[in-house]
């Protein structure tokens, strides 16, 4: 494990340039809930953060917010509020870990319902704060909804979430293949799996579906699997986090080749204005598309 990291963090490092980059926006979803979304958003935030990179994760799944119970903390304002005028950004933050915030949010009907110019361009000042976030996980709310949707377009990656059960891999085809609309590549990751085999094979019948129907313009690939492991069910339980509670387990190894292969895409971030950093880079990219 402690080789992994240290590989990690040195890839990070070799990533790094002078000037400002962009924060690269990660959507994080599912076709139906119960599949370990926000368990493995929670996770992957924190390894990217102990690599040295400076992460932001964005709680958009509220009908089903729970990124609170999984950290261990207490929310008492959410992005909603900092829209409405009721709280400045830097309050609702919530620091986890060295490099690590939670931005609690609110669904985007509600965003916008309250976003009004006058409010927005407010929020937008006060959001400069995150500019320094190298990389936002959002954790979007499961199925096909349309903000749901809204966030899957305007991230630079989007990350699909099943297991290996015939309802959720359905699910997760119908998520794909709504996504495919919107973009030509998309990642899978293949959750509490029995083996490597298990999960290779479960992703080639939704690749294969995917071709059938979708085409060949889909760039469709596999980011990593988790094997099932009592372990995450367990530290899920006691509200902490699988890779900091059993560093060593299966789990939490493969965790770390899923964040590796991650920051290997920050290679291909490009220096641009800082106004496409951060929540206010987030929320520009929401109003051009709403």
């Amino acid at each position: 494990m402690n080789h992994q990291a240290s590989k990690l963090e040195a890839l990070v490092k070799s990533n790094r340039s002078t000037g400002v980059k962009k924060t690269r926006f990660i959507a994080i979803t599912s076709g139906k809930g119960g599949v370990g979304k926000s368990t493995i958003g929670a996770n992957l935030a924190y390894l990217l953060a102990r690599s040295g990179l400076k992460v932001a994760i964005f709680d958009a799944d509220i009908g089903l917010a729970n990124l609170d119970v999984m950290f261990n903390v207490k929310m008492k304002k959410n992005i909603l509020h900092v829209l409405k005028g009721e709280a400045q950004v830097s309050e609702i933050l919530i620091p986890i870990e060295p490099n690590l915030v939670l931005i609690p949010g609110e669904s985007g009907e509600e965003i916008f319902k309250y976003a009004s110019p006058g409010l927005f361009e407010h929020f937008m000042q006060e959001a400069h704060v995150l500019d320094a976030i190298e990389v936002m996980i959002i954790d979007t709310g499961a199925g096909i909804g349309e903000h749901t949707q809204l966030f899957l377009k305007i991230a630079d990656d989007v990350v699909v979430v099943t297991v290996p059960d015939p309802a959720a891999i359905t699910d997760a085809y119908a998520t794909i293949k709504v996504t495919s609309r919107m973009r030509g590549e998309i990642d899978v990751i293949m959750n509490q799996v029995n083996s490597a085999k298990e999960a290779i094979a479960v992703f080639e019948k939704i690749k294969a579906v995917a071709r059938a129907n979708i085409g060949e313009g889909l760039q469709l690939r596999l980011l990593g699997k988790i094997s099932l492991d009592p372990k995450v069910a367990l530290s899920v339980k006691k509200r902490m986090l699988f890779c900091k509670e059993f560093p060593t387990a299966l789990p939490s190894k493969e965790m770390l080749e899923i964040a590796a292969n991650i920051a290997k895409k920050l290679e291909h971030n490009v220096l641009v204005d800082a106004t496409e950093s951060g929540l206010s880079g987030l929320f520009r990219r929401l109003m051009e598309h709403f």
